[in-house]
């Protein structure tokens, strides 16, 4: 699909920026708290922005719905509504910068998480998000000399520098966030938090744990591993362990199709660390034959065609 109008139809050329930095912490009940700085920007660095900007928004040829196995391309971004995440912690912030959350000194501005560029034209704002690099952690200033080059020779650089990328991770638009790196989209509004909490949610269910002789071992496995998490959500979504007819296709032809399973005389499926990986494979039908080769394929997502 195209991208949202919202963002396509946007005036970045003659639209006012502003810059935040963001620093971010995890409350008790693991919500993650924003705390941001607006500051001062000068015409050159504005004009650069505005550019790199352009340049991100025009690399977007396609944007595909956001789902837990999915990944952006080049050209191809990811699109999710905003309301469905922590974003509004973000731009409602931004939405009044007060005196007192401006950057006053080096010390606001070392250890920033991640820097949103607000472009404001009419009454219609974007929102674009990316993650700092090591220039910006305190730690890495002190155990490096900054230097610069000019008149053919190096020298010491006093002045505190940091980098801003060119690349945009996510572009928040109205009501619509656009992706262009779905790690750094999930890790900056702690989306896989939400991944951790459907997996709690899925073992809690008895039509799963009916599946298994004990489902402990694939608890383990999963763990808090971004991938596996992602994965076990999508095997929520798709529910093919309630139907009847595909868990017992799954015994007859598991063997057949190269998967390392281990069923116990009752039928559940046996949960062990040498095959908890092909479990969630075959969990998410993602064990694909071709009838030609008569391979057996394993498939990062599934689309059915028939």
């Amino acid at each position: 699909m195209p991208l949202p109008q919202s963002l396509a139809d946007f005036n970045i050329e003659e639209s006012t920026v502003s810059v935040w930095l963001f620093k971010k912490s995890v409350t008790a009940d693991g919500l993650p708290r924003f705390s941001g700085r607006h500051v001062n920007t000068d015409e050159e660095l504005d004009g650069a922005l505005k550019e790199a900007l352009t340049e991100a928004r025009a690399s977007i040829q396609d944007v595909t719905p956001y789902t837990l196995l999915a990944a952006a391309q080049d050209g191809i971004a990811l699109g999710i509504d905003a309301l469905e995440t922590h974003a509004d912690a973000i731009t409602a912030q931004m939405a009044d910068p007060l005196a007192e959350k401006k950057v006053r000194s080096l010390k606001d501005v070392q250890n920033t998480k991640f820097y949103v560029v607000k472009l404001t034209h009419a009454d219609n704002a974007i929102h674009a998000v990316r993650s700092t690099d090591n220039s910006w952690q305190s730690r890495k200033t002190r155990s490096a000399i900054s230097v610069i080059f000019k008149d053919e020779q190096l020298g010491l650089n006093e002045e505190p520098a940091f980098s801003i990328s060119r690349h945009v991770d996510f572009f928040i638009a109205g009501d619509d966030i656009v992706m262009l790196s779905k790690p750094s989209f999930e890790k900056v509004l702690s989306y896989k938090q939400a991944h951790a909490e459907d997996f709690v949610a899925l073992q809690a269910e008895p039509a799963f744990a009916a599946v298994f002789s004990d489902v402990a071992p694939l608890v383990t496995f999963v763990g808090q591993n971004k991938i596996h998490l992602r994965r076990a959500c999508v095997i929520r979504q798709k529910g093919h362990y309630m139907d009847a007819q595909f868990m017992q296709r799954l015994r007859d032809n598991f063997a057949r199709c190269g998967l390392n399973l281990v069923f116990a005389a009752d039928g559940r499926l046996v949960a062990t660390p040498e095959t908890c990986a092909d479990i969630i494979r075959a969990l998410l039908d993602h064990r694909l034959s071709s009838f030609f080769s008569e391979q057996h394929y394993d498939v990062p997502d599934a689309t059915a065609v028939a």
